[in-house]
């Protein structure tokens, strides 16, 4: 989609809102490209690798505000009997360590791998990783066989159960796909931080650019020891932690 289009499109979403029209203006049209007309046109850049860094001993036991954020940015709300079949992109995990009895809480989401298993197993190329290193899913193409949901080592994908009444408008999520955290793309591309970085209560969680050295995140992991979760498996993810 050229530049001009997208800003044509974007005009016209807007000027049959006004008129109260529909906005199925062009066949095919998805949602994320009306969401983000202009600013789409940009484009990731390889330039550019996003990445999270955690601090767990600032990370409070019991607190859910990241979670809280993630669910309330991304239109998370529907309500399951079996808990197992509800969506959820980040979780809280509690960490023990068997010699010490030393205890850690920490926040655990996709963790956005630079050589992600999910996009390989998939069968449609539903499960791609962005130049700029945000791992997503293309729900108009995702076919819901979960194997990317087999594959991923972080149990960090949801498989939507039943059909879904209430959405963000720039998060469109559907039944029988599959999804996960996605760094709060929407906000990413606008120049704003993730809703969890942005609401931690304790600044435990630090976002930035992992291929800039000037940046913060890639200060603090210069200067201070972190660590991937299962770095065995050489995926080189980009979420990081320290203190575990």
């Amino acid at each position: 989609m050229t530049t001009n289009r997208r800003k044509f499109i974007a005009i016209s979403v807007a000027g049959a809102s006004t008129l109260g029209l529909g906005v199925a203006i062009a066949p095919g049209l998805r949602l994320i490209e009306v969401a983000q007309a202009e600013g789409a046109a940009k484009g990731a850049s390889s330039a550019v690798r996003w990445g999270m860094l955690v601090d767990s001993t600032k990370c409070t036991p019991g607190c859910d505000a990241c979670v809280k954020a993630c669910n309330e940015e991304n239109g998370i709300v529907e309500q399951v009997a079996d808990a197992r079949q509800g969506s959820q992109w980040i979780r809280k995990v509690d960490l023990k360590n068997p010699k010490g009895g030393a205890t850690h809480s920490l926040p655990m989401m996709c963790q956005h791998c630079a050589k992600p298993p999910c996009v390989d197993v998939c069968p449609t190329g539903a499960s791609f990783k962005r130049a700029d290193g945000i791992v997503l899913v293309d729900r108009h193409i995702c076919i819901g066989c979960r194997y990317c949901m087999m594959a991923c080592p972080y149990k960090a994908r949801s498989f939507v159960h039943q059909p879904l009444t209430t959405q963000a408008p720039e998060v469109p999520r559907g039944l029988g796909c599959v999804e996960s955290c996605t760094f709060c793309v929407q906000r990413v591309d606008k120049g704003q931080k993730p809703a969890c970085v942005e609401t931690c209560p304790e600044g435990a969680m630090l976002f930035g650019d992992l291929n800039d050295p000037n940046s913060e995140i890639s200060r603090r992991i210069a200067q201070e020891k972190s660590t991937q979760v299962r770095a065995d498996l050489r995926l080189d993810t980009g979420v990081r932690y320290q203190g575990i």
